[in-house]
């Protein structure tokens, strides 16, 4: 339900402003992400009676455009390699939480010396790149007063182990080679803008304007997700 009340806002929000939704599928992650998922997007937005212009965005075509902005980013210094295990950072935390609610990570790569990080990628440990936090904030300062402090966030990861992106750094970049002008979220994605257009201007790339709308939320304030044993839209048409 959260995802078709998005849209309905989306096309909404772009209709007050005489311009157009332009649909994107956020894919990166192919173990979980299966084509008839895709197809089900396709299929539960014609059925709201939306349209879209063609072709559609699918980030996993485009991994090399997320490729040469992190290299933009590792040239300038700002991205470290992290080795750590999420029990690792887990184990090494101080119970502090970035603003998303996530454990902060607690900069243990951070400081690894050349030598270290060489030894580390000899003996084939898998590792993520995470951004300098402190380095960046320093080079462009704050983002705005609207948004969670910078300060609060830990070192983001911006290349996961296992994929050349992540979700921060894919939409950014989308954004910035789609020319998108306004971008409609979910208030869960509230604190995460901050890191966004944080990277918008690492990247010298225009930041949109933003606006997040309240989440679809059960009687107990829980939001409604599939992952959570809520029932598809596609479930609820089949049910009339």
């Amino acid at each position: 339900m959260g995802h078709a009340y998005s849209a309905l806002f989306t096309w909404d929000a772009a209709k007050k402003a005489g311009g157009q939704v332009l649909l994107r599928i956020e894919d990166i992650d192919l173990g979980r992400c299966r084509g008839e998922y895709r197809d089900q997007i396709y299929d539960d937005l014609a059925w709201l009676g939306l349209s879209w212009p063609k072709p559609v965005r699918i980030q996993s075509e485009h991994f090399d455009d997320y490729r040469a902005a992190a290299a933009v980013l590792r040239d300038e210094g700002l991205l470290f390699p992290c080795f750590c295990s999420r029990k690792q950072i887990v184990d090494a935390s101080d119970g502090q939480k970035d603003p998303d609610g996530a454990v902060r990570y607690p900069g243990t790569c951070r400081h690894l010396s050349l030598q270290e990080v060489q030894l580390k990628k000899a003996s084939g440990e898998k590792f993520s790149l995470r951004l300098d936090m402190a380095r960046a904030i320093e080079m462009v300062g704050k983002v705005g007063r609207d948004y969670a402090d910078l300060e609060n966030w830990g070192d983001v990861v911006l290349v996961r182990k296992d994929i050349p992106t992540s979700y921060h750094l894919s939409v950014v970049v989308d954004d910035g080679l789609q020319g998108i002008t306004h971008v409609t979220r979910g208030m869960d994605m509230f604190a995460a803008t901050a890191i966004h257009i944080l990277l918008q201007k690492l990247l010298e790339l225009e930041t949109p304007d933003y606006q997040h709308h309240e989440l679809v939320e059960d009687n107990l304030g829980r939001k409604l997700a599939k992952s959570e044993g809520d029932k598809s839209l596609k479930a609820l048409r089949a049910e009339g």
